[in-house]
């Protein structure tokens, strides 16, 4: 594998055909997410795409600012302040820039970013800011895997499950202690 190729389960991607890294969210997801934690009425989607997370939330009551680097050319990383109102950030950002992401969504002063992220996220000595000494409060796992996320474009074979484990992780301002783990389920009940 060179340099500019990137493992991806079982599968491997270049850089260059994974462009954006525009993975859609499967809408189990934020739905097991809803069962779990209790999101403010209004929230920031970031990495939009082509909307499921803000979908979910919407059809949930949450008011949604919804925002995509592709679509609206809004990056994220680069706003100087949240949307007027926004009291929380979810989001599935991409991998390669999700602890960036994390920063980011903490340094504009937002009380809750929950982010879907792979387990693995929580692996890293360059992250410890944000995993050890940030506000982490929570870290919600799946304990089944997702409905497989392709990445956009994708024209291969299409597996119905990820071997990918993934979780739910959120940073809460008012939140002071170690993180809580906790469990949850896709398909049904948490």
């Amino acid at each position: 594998m060179n340099a500019r190729t990137v493992s991806m389960g079982n599968a491997r991607g270049t850089l260059k055909e994974r462009g954006h890294d525009i993975y859609e969210t499967p809408p189990v997801a934020v739905e097991a997410l809803l069962r779990v934690e209790p999101l403010p009425p209004h929230v920031w989607e970031p990495c939009c795409g082509s909307g499921n997370i803000a979908e979910v939330l919407r059809a949930h009551g949450h008011e949604v600012t919804a925002t995509d680097l592709v679509a609206d050319r809004i990056d994220f990383l680069m706003e100087w302040r949240a949307p007027q109102g926004v009291e929380g950030i979810v989001t599935n950002p991409p991998f390669k820039l999700a602890a960036e992401f994390v920063r980011h969504g903490l340094a504009l002063g937002v009380p809750l970013v929950a982010m879907l992220l792979r387990l693995n996220f929580l692996e890293s000595v360059g992250r410890s800011d944000i995993l050890k000494h940030g506000p982490l409060a929570r870290v919600h796992i799946f304990e089944d895997r997702l409905p497989r996320m392709h990445r956009e474009g994708w024209e291969g074979a299409r597996n119905e499950t990820s071997t990918t484990p993934y979780a739910w992780f959120v940073w809460d301002r008012r939140y002071n202690g170690k993180p809580v783990l906790n469990w949850i389920r896709a398909r049904g009940r948490p």
